[in-house]
């Protein structure tokens, strides 16, 4: 299709109404008493994409929250784009912190707010509208297309890796297209070709059956959350910032110089984390910039840390149990399984012996990088230039998309990471927005990018 449509002038307002009746589900995935909210959301997507002229849609059973999956299978000898999205969204707690109910989507200066909207409702939104936008002007599409919508993102995704396995034929595409990141700017677009992986890990300490009184025994017993802070404080060195874990840098990736010029180009500076976080200052491996410490290098994160007495008022015990979650950062070459189990043996070595140690893991997920020279690479390059205005900054992003590396091993295609938000979106908390300029460009984007390919 060498003449695109635009996105209609006239369908802006239809398409703003159409996303809000999405924002308006609760789709909480991570909270029991929104399953039937769930339920509403996948039959909602399953209808809508009925609606606009897809085939195939379903709504399908996984041991979890179901999946919507559609298609249209009819452009012969023409690429097959499968495109993913999730429409579970994050607990919206704390209430008092919102300026506008997080589940009545609000617009106020250019933006709209509510929970959901720039993860990853409004993002996955964009790919449906512009899917719309080419079936009412020509009736068909210039590519094949699949959709994949998941609704346990924001719970890691249990459900999805056995689904893709399960389902590897169904989903067999030349290409993946996700809208679940962002551009740096309205002008300036990004593209990550490669994430990092996760290990998450947790620690749990005992030292008695029960608390004890720290009047009786204070003083000589030892108290398992001091023990359990001793143990967290050996894991970085204090003054490099490097993680203690023997092996642990073993197999990281090294940047080619080329890459490592590029990636330092990248306009990620120590004033905007600041003012994006409200930190003091930045804190990371000596030696490394900013840009290489957020998606070239691994890093190690407390997420969490519970012990003793934490309600109203005060009360003397020694406690019995402390408990830590924390999470690892890994890129390409690391391996999750490895590091978790390099993570267990180096707990287990400074516990002290007075200690009662488990050592569990959570969570876990591959790091994947991505091939930047294939056609649909390029193509994407292309498109964003034309709708941005500028060429793409090529980025290794410190977060995870686990799915990118299930369907890199299963269906074996890379996957094009097209970020319609922005860095203040504040996506997982209170006043969660996405930029209506964005949500309108990401239709353009996605239009564009079918119709070139």
């Amino acid at each position: 299709m060498s003449n695109p449509p635009a996105t209609p002038t006239n369908n802006k307002t239809k398409y703003l109404s159409e996303l809000k009746e999405l924002l308006r589900i609760p789709s909480i995935s991570t909270q029991p008493e929104h399953k039937k909210d769930i339920l509403m959301a996948a039959e909602w997507l399953k209808n809508h994409l009925a609606k606009i002229g897809l085939n195939n849609c379903k709504v399908m059973k996984t041991a979890g929250h179901p999946i919507v999956y559609a298609d249209y299978l009819l452009a012969k000898d023409k690429p097959t784009v499968l495109i993913y999205g999730h429409y579970d969204v994050q607990p919206p707690e704390p209430l008092e912190s919102w300026n506008t109910p997080p589940f009545e989507p609000t617009e106020k200066n250019g933006n709209l707010y509510g929970r959901g909207t720039s993860d990853d409702k409004a993002q996955i939104f964009a790919h449906i509208k512009a899917i719309d936008a080419i079936m009412s002007a020509t009736e068909k599409l210039p590519v094949n297309v699949k959709f994949l919508i998941e609704g346990e993102e924001e719970v890691g995704g249990p459900s999805l890796d056995k689904f893709i396995i399960d389902n590897k034929k169904m989903l067999s595409a030349d290409v993946c297209v996700i809208s679940d990141s962002h551009s740096l700017s309205p002008t300036q677009p990004l593209i990550e070709y490669g994430l990092r992986g996760m290990a998450y890990m947790q620690i749990d300490l005992s030292t008695f059956e029960n608390d004890v009184h720290s009047g009786l025994y204070g003083g000589n017993v030892p108290n398992v959350a001091i023990e359990l802070a001793n143990i967290i404080s050996k894991l970085k060195d204090e003054k490099t910032q490097k993680i203690l874990i023997p092996g642990f840098y073993d197999n990281v990736r090294k940047l080619t110089a080329k890459e490592k010029q590029a990636l330092n180009k990248t306009p990620l500076t120590k004033k905007a984390i600041m003012e994006e976080t409200g930190a003091k200052t930045t804190i990371g491996l000596v030696g490394a910039s900013i840009p290489e410490r957020c998606g070239a290098l691994p890093a190690l994160d407390v997420n969490g840390f519970f012990s003793g007495y934490t309600g109203e008022g005060s009360k003397t015990i020694i406690p019995a149990k402390a408990s830590a979650k924390i999470s690892m950062r890994l890129v390409p070459n690391q391996s999750s399984a490895e590091i978790a189990k390099k993570f267990a043996t180096y707990i287990k070595r400074v516990t002290p012996k007075y200690v009662g140690v488990t050592v569990k893991t959570l969570n876990t997920g591959e790091p994947i990088l991505m091939d930047t020279s294939s056609i649909y690479f390029k193509k994407a390059e292309e498109v964003f230039i034309k709708t941005f205005g500028n060429k793409p900054i090529y980025v290794l992003d410190g977060a995870s998309i686990p799915v990118t590396s299930v369907i890199k091993r299963v269906l074996n295609i890379d996957s094009i990471l097209m970020g319609f938000g922005l860095p203040d979106d504040g996506l997982h908390s209170p006043n969660e927005k996405i930029s209506l300029e964005m949500f309108y460009k990401g239709i353009e984007t996605s239009i564009s990018y079918l119709s070139a390919l």
